[in-house]
């Protein structure tokens, strides 16, 4: 399991020193990935790319050849095809102008095949520095994502039926990866059941021990 990942590795070779760098957040839905993302980068001046985001503005774009795939996955709480994703990023990448050239990853990989494609398109184009993981319990993610309904995010999936496949797809294929990445010595996590103040400060620490 996870071999081509573990041959990703070599990403950290001298000879890739000048390429972008990548962190990628993870952590269930409502777990405050995008506001720590944007605390980061309001910060620090880096890139916040939500593959969530990327996918939903693919999916509102008229004449989209991914559009109704897209909407389907999100509307069942499920996970888009990685080709599609990496595709998304590696666009956002390429066009990003940022003088730092470090991106935050918010929201991927989300399973093995994940990591297999990214390994595949975008091992050689960029450094993954690790993952920083988001930990909150379901029920606050679950209460975060309602209210965040109720407010008019424009959401399809921020409703408690999609909520539990997502919670459900969660736990069966983005664990396993969480895990993945800490026998690699590639996690930092962060306390983001916090405030959202305590869990920058954690994070900032986070940041500095890795060399951002």
């Amino acid at each position: 399991m996870f071999k081509i990942f573990a041959s990703g590795l070599r990403l950290f070779t001298m000879s890739t020193i000048q390429k972008p760098e990548v962190l990628f957040v993870l952590g269930g839905p409502g777990a405050g990935k995008g506001t720590l993302c944007w605390q980061i980068t309001e910060k620090y001046g880096y890139v916040h790319l939500s593959a969530g985001d990327l996918l939903r503005e693919e999916r509102a774009k008229p004449g989209s050849e991914y559009g109704e795939l897209i909407e389907n996955h999100i509307k069942n709480g499920t996970i888009v095809p990685v080709a599609i994703t990496c595709s998304l990023l590696d666009r956002a990448m390429q066009m990003s102008d940022n003088p730092h050239k470090r991106f935050l990853i918010d929201g991927f990989p989300r399973n093995e095949d994940n990591i297999n494609g990214w390994n595949e398109a975008m091992s050689d184009k960029c450094i993954v520095k690790g993952v920083l993981y988001c930990e909150c319990s379901k029920e606050e993610c679950t209460k975060r994502c309602l209210k965040r309904g109720e407010s008019g995010s424009g959401r399809s999936d921020d409703n408690e039926e999609v909520l539990i496949k997502r919670h459900e797809t969660y736990v069966t294929k983005t664990i396993p990866i969480i895990e993945h990445f800490e026998k690699q010595g590639l996690m930092f996590k962060v306390n983001s059941m916090q405030s959202k103040e305590k869990t920058f400060e954690d994070a900032k620490e986070i940041l500095a021990k890795i060399g951002w």
